[in-house]
């Protein structure tokens, strides 16, 4: 049987609820793009302490697959693509790549005619992330009762 630790579903919960986070910039465009502007540009304590805590759990998940290869759920193919494009991303980030930057301030055009196709696809990446996250849960749980009946 392929195992799900214990930490998996709420892993996914956690970026689920990341990505559903960003209905506040369906709602209020301006308030969330200078939000995340202002956490971008100032590198403060909530930048590094969100950084450390996304990078951490991306190397986490692309361990767990790394050491589970030849037994994987499908669903852990999640770690090496979203973790990979997120510690890039991270990457990016850190050292100011030009063409990344001017992606973000892409993405955070309050003006764009395509902010609600952009930041809506994150919100349904969110949505599924969390119900994978809820299912794994159930699942689990179903797992562990197997083991004690």
């Amino acid at each position: 049987m392929k195992k799900i630790y214990a930490w998996e579903p709420w892993f996914f919960m956690f970026f689920g609820i990341f990505h559903l986070h960003r209905i506040w910039g369906l709602i209020d465009r301006a308030s969330y793009a200078g939000f995340w502007l202002g956490i971008l540009e100032n590198k403060g304590a909530v930048y590094f302490i969100l950084m450390g805590v996304l990078a951490l759990l991306c190397v986490c998940g692309i361990a767990v697959f790394i050491r589970n290869r030849k037994n994987n759920h499908w669903w852990r193919w999640i770690y090496i693509f979203g973790g990979g494009y997120l510690l890039f991303d991270l990457f990016a980030i850190a050292i100011e790549l030009k063409v990344w930057n001017d992606l973000m301030m892409f993405m955070f055009d309050v003006d764009s005619p395509y902010w609600n196709v952009v930041w809506g696809f994150f919100v349904a990446l969110g949505a599924f992330v969390f119900c994978l996250g809820a299912r794994l849960l159930k699942q689990r749980r179903a797992q562990a009762d197997q083991l004690y009946t």
